[in-house]
């Protein structure tokens, strides 16, 4: 299999396991990622997601051009499409454990929060082989940074290290390669903790709100009563003057 799932708890591990071809997408491989986190999407077991790639060299080194090449990206299956046309409803952590480029570099961008290996590196090289970032790049990365870093990105291709991602805001977090799989767990674990409802509440709404979305203040306050009905808050509160973890239901 070249997509790998893996469940811990409430928090389900997605892992890109082609890592001779360090982890380059083909077109099955693509189908096989859509369809992972299409169905931890479906799944009321599953409250955040980890999305990492096999081995210590690379997380995702974008397009697998030889096949490109040859068969073009036509596979069954949703594909990328469930990551990066949309905001996927539960959180995903990137374990960012190596190279990130092209479409690899915009799957981190699809994430909502990312860790990366001390050695990874970031690139949009696209254009260097006749290609655009289409996916994630020239829309959603304009929108995290400052936008000539975000055209130095686009137009000359060149890489970028963990520090200078740090920097700029586009990862949370630098680890020692060795702890970057763990550091991206332990931050899935901390958000799944928490009631599933509110969680996918705040992300739905914070997206909205960084889009400068002039309706999202009345759209959330349309759907803030049913949060605030919602058997979680009600077990929150007992739990709180208890003094025991809750225990959410997602109700």
């Amino acid at each position: 299999m070249s997509v790998l799932v893996h469940q811990q708890g409430a928090v389900r591990t997605v892992t890109v396991n082609r890592p001779e071809q360090h982890n380059a997408l083909d077109a099955e491989t693509m189908a096989e990622l859509g369809q992972a986190f299409a169905d931890a999407e479906a799944d009321a077991c599953v409250a955040a997601v980890v999305l990492t790639g096999a081995g210590e060299r690379s997380f995702c080194a974008g397009l697998d051009l030889m096949s490109f090449a040859t068969r073009g990206l036509a596979a069954d299956g949703p594909g990328l499409d469930v990551l990066l046309t949309r905001t996927y409803p539960k959180p995903i952590v990137a374990a960012v454990n190596g190279r990130a480029l092209g479409v690899g570099f915009e799957l981190v961008l699809a994430c909502d929060l990312a860790v990366a290996a001390d050695h990874a590196t970031f690139a949009l090289p696209e254009v260097t082989r006749g290609l655009v970032a289409a996916g994630a790049g020239i829309s959603e990365l304009p929108r995290r940074i400052p936008l000539a870093i975000a055209l130095e990105l686009g137009l000359t291709g060149a890489p970028i290290d963990a520090a200078r991602a740090y920097g700029l805001g586009l990862v949370n977090r630098v680890a020692p390669g060795h702890d970057t799989f763990d550091a991206a767990h332990r931050l899935a674990e901390t958000i799944a903790a928490n009631a599933p409802l509110a969680v996918q509440f705040t992300k739905r709404h914070m997206y909205a709100a960084a889009d400068h979305d002039a309706d999202h203040r009345n759209r959330m306050r349309e759907g803030l009563p049913e949060i605030l009905a919602s058997d979680d808050a009600r077990e929150g509160a007992r739990a709180f003057a208890e003094r025991r973890p809750p225990s959410w239901t997602g109700r």
